[in-house]
């Protein structure tokens, strides 16, 4: 598991404590046209986003496979080989299996130090073994129970074709295998979210066919002394991760962004994620529409936009309303502790996805997984069928790294384009978004067109066909970007604006711009200004005749 090709997205440092990543889920009735989606905002400032690719496998019975931690690639131990393993495209595998995370931490002392299985070797490991969701949540348990779980504790979002789950887990503290967890099955009819925070509360113990969990899940909590309660009242959010202000205000927040688009009547828990009020969101709820993929892409790019918390307004934004937020999240000014708000999409997105599970179609054609790199309000998803023989070289993980640019690299491309345009969002942003809606609706157009074709062929032509098309457009769409950065650069050089018609600079016949717009602050920027310097004010004639 530890070639180099596999080093995808080696962490320099742990996530820890960062408030990273963001998942939404989607049952099957709740979408257009009855796909499963689960989406997945892979959050760090030391993830380079790339697209990982294990092919299908056959072990000899003896085989052993190096663990190395997913965060730092510390090597961690061995474990069995599987006989078979099934071909996996970033977090997707060939049956249309799709897994995401994000941590919640919980108590520090469940970490089990002496573990041999982090979270992150748990979900590529599980694609690899697993045929659908349940099988995924029955290979992850089993594997944390022979070989320890070293990790924190991790909310993860587990879905094929047809079910859509969401699984929360945490250690039981060093020398101690195994971990207690609970998984859930969204219905069908609704969807769901997790933003590094354990959002499974109280559960049905009688229903084996929606609610799995470890058999001493509420018996551990008696044991530590968390849980004293009767087993109907058990939470397991509130037993293994309490809620502190910042859970609220940075995790259960983005959860509720997402609740309020899709059902108006959660727009009452701002008090609860303020910290105002006690009553907590459900873990999911019916939305009023159903939705499409690429309203989930969408949602994915959300700064609180139409909320008291939008990143786009206020001093932080700086005068041209940029999302950007330096890190770290939270700050002292004089002793007082304060925070930044912390949105869905975020500028340390490594990676980001919305994989979309159909059932009608063959596996290998079924199965899209929407990827992108960096920031996902300003990156583009591009189709990446689960069934493809190989990976573009765009996306793949030796091209260029955290400390090396490589220009054919669509990570440092897009990381170019977004870094340039935080600094005029206002201004750059609706450029970006006509390029970023002109491909996706194009591939939008495309997919049923390729899908149609795919049908019609034998599953070796299929995969290989689909390849060529996922392949192409993820090359095709990053060199665009790169001229799309290019077209910014000019347009905005120095803080001025160059004047267009019918997409075309208006220039005289030396090429000289005509019409630069000095574009200049806003009024309530400048008023600012003013106020911190009214030395600034330009005199009058007579007030310098006056001069004595």
């Amino acid at each position: 598991m530890i070639k180099k090709s596999i080093f995808i997205f080696a962490f320099i440092l742990s996530i820890q404590n960062s408030y990273s990543c963001t998942n939404f889920l989607v049952g099957k009735n709740a979408t257009l046209d009855g796909s499963t989606l689960i989406s997945y905002n892979a959050d760090s400032y030391f993830l380079f986003g790339a697209l990982c690719h294990y092919p299908a496998a056959t072990y000899p019975s003896d085989a052993m496979l190096d663990i190395h931690d997913w965060d730092t690639g510390k090597y961690l131990g061995k474990i069995k080989q599987a006989d078979k393993t099934y071909s996996v495209i970033g977090n997707m595998n060939e049956h249309q299996v799709s897994i995401g995370e994000t941590t919640f931490g919980g108590r520090p002392e469940l970490v089990d130090t002496t573990g041999i299985l982090d979270y992150g070797s748990l979900i590529y490991i599980a694609l690899q073994r697993s045929r659908n969701a349940r099988e995924a949540i029955k290979v992850m348990t089993d594997l944390v129970a022979q070989y320890g779980y070293c990790s924190e504790g991790e909310s993860f979002s587990i879905a094929d074709p047809n079910e859509v789950w969401i699984m929360e887990m945490v250690g039981k503290g060093p020398n101690n295998k195994g971990a207690v967890w609970v998984a859930q099955r969204i219905p069908d009819d609704c969807v769901s979210a997790h933003a590094n925070q354990a959002r499974i509360t109280t559960f049905p113990f009688d229903d084996k066919n929606n609610c799995l969990y470890a058999e001493d899940v509420v018996a551990f909590a008696r044991e530590k002394g968390y849980f004293k309660g009767k087993n109907k009242d058990f939470s397991f959010s509130d037993t293994y991760a309490p809620l502190d202000y910042i859970a609220l205000r940075a995790c259960e927040a983005r959860v509720w962004a997402f609740f309020r688009k899709l059902d108006p009547s959660m727009d009452k828990y701002i008090s609860y994620v303020k910290g105002e009020t006690l009553e907590r969101m459900p873990l999911w709820i019916k939305p009023v529409v159903k939705l499409s993929v690429q309203d989930l892409k969408n949602d994915m790019r959300d700064h609180f936009e139409g909320t008291e918390f939008d990143l786009t307004k206020g001093v932080a934004a700086d005068p041209f309303g940029s999302p950007l937020r330096c890190s770290p999240l939270t700050f002292k000014v004089d002793t007082v502790e304060y925070m930044h708000e912390r949105p869905t999409a975020t500028q340390q997105t490594g990676f980001t996805f919305v994989a979309q599970m159909r059932s009608w179609l063959p596996d290998y054609i079924g199965g899209i997984l929407w990827f992108g790199v960096d920031d996902a309000a300003t990156s583009l998803y591009v189709p990446m069928y689960c069934g493809i023989n190989s990976i573009p070289n765009c996306f793949d993980p030796n091209n260029g790294s955290l400390l090396e640019y490589s220009s054919t690299s669509a990570f440092w491309i897009y990381n170019w384009v977004a870094n340039y345009a935080y600094s005029k969002y206002s201004y750059m942003y609706p450029d970006i978004k006509k390029v970023q809606e002109k491909w996706e609706n194009e591939f939008n157009i495309l997919v049923p067109a390729m899908d149609k074709v795919a049908v019609g062929m034998n599953e070796a032509d299929a995969r290989l066909f689909l390849t060529n098309f996922s392949c192409t457009q993820a090359e095709n769409s990053t060199a665009a970007w790169k001229k799309l950065g290019q077209y910014l650069l000019v347009k905005y050089m120095d803080g001025n604006i160059k004047a267009e018609k019918d997409g075309k600079f208006l220039q005289n016949d030396h090429k000289i711009p005509l019409n630069l717009i000095r574009a200049g602050y806003p009024d309530a920027f400048l008023r600012k200004i003013v106020i911190e310097n009214p030395g600034l004010r330009v005199k009058t004639q007579q007030e310098l005749n006056n001069r004595k």
